[in-house]
């Protein structure tokens, strides 16, 4: 069986779009359509039922992508192992990361790695933890790290780190002058909150309704994208927000923000890493490596 006919099987499938494969591989649809004939006609069954609007796998074509998934994983892993033993990791590595992972958590790892691994050339992108599982899905990066609680299909998701969300005002607010808020006065509070499919926004909907807190009735004034738009907010005194305690140890420091405590609410999330197991490079692998070295340290 050729095997790049079933690497673009498994792209195929992973997309359930032809076309959208083709552009990913940078090749004609025409050419995609016409290896995964040859794969047909080699297995003498049919893969997929492609109608104008979807593509989907058939029983034969099921049976095949989870086999698939095994070889790909040997494959990659003969291939790690014979690059490790010659003594080389190099190639390219691409991380998505949430903006808050991004901006405080993976840029000390990156520094750490770059000194193990020079010949690496890593490129990392910050976007929304939705849009990340997109670009994996559509193989577009090698590593997610993302802040959502929800389970992707197909995808390792780890654990591999806590992180606490604390509710911050203005120091000089008018809005709120106290240092702690009942969680029946939140809903009547101005808020500041991250945009539809932010991890942080998830998380924070997620821990407020199993405190007993609706979301939907926070009285929301802005939808911002950035965190850092969202500190500048919350300083200007527009509103109060919800942010990670990471992502404002600096302004706490410094006296522009405070932290406001939420009675018996406390607000602590997990930081993911998701990938596709069966896609692992060598050079993923090391940086995963890092990341629970340096968990456990």
């Amino acid at each position: 069986m050729n095997l790049e006919y079933l690497r673009l099987f498994y792209a195929v499938a992973n997309n359930k779009n032809f076309s959208q494969t083709a552009k990913e591989l940078h090749i004609s649809q025409s050419s995609v359509s016409l290896q995964i004939k040859h794969l047909e006609e080699t297995l003498q069954t049919k893969l997929f039922d492609r109608t104008t609007k979807k593509v989907d796998l058939t029983p034969a074509g099921q049976i095949l992508y989870k086999k698939a998934e095994k070889m790909l994983f040997l494959m990659n892993e003969i291939q790690n192992e014979l690059q490790e033993l010659k003594g080389e990791v190099a190639g390219h590595l691409n991380i998505g990361a949430s903006l808050t992972i991004g901006e405080h958590v993976l840029p000390f790892l990156i520094a750490e790695y770059k000194k193990n691994y020079p010949l690496v050339d890593i490129h990392l992108r910050m976007c929304n933890s939705e849009q990340i599982i997109e670009k994996l899905y559509k193989h577009e990066l090698n590593l997610g790290f993302i802040e959502s609680m929800l389970s992707y299909p197909n995808l390792k998701q780890i654990p591999f780190q806590e992180d606490e969300l604390v509710l911050i005002a203005s120091s000089r607010s008018k809005i709120i002058s106290e240092h702690s808020v009942s969680k029946e006065e939140l809903t009547s509070l101005p808020f500041i909150i991250r945009e539809k499919g932010s991890g942080t926004r998830q998380v924070i909907e997620g821990s407020l309704r199993k405190s007993g807190v609706d979301p939907a009735a926070l009285r929301t004034v802005l939808e911002l994208e950035h965190t850092e738009s969202i500190k500048s907010a919350v300083e200007a005194d527009i509103g109060i927000s919800i942010i990670s305690k990471s992502a404002v140890k600096k302004e706490l420091q410094l006296g522009t923000l405070k932290e406001i405590e939420i009675d018996g609410v406390k607000l602590i999330r997990q930081f993911y890493m998701v990938y596709f197991e069966e896609a692992l490079q060598l050079t993923s692998e090391k940086l995963i490596e890092l990341v629970f070295s340096q968990a456990g340290s």
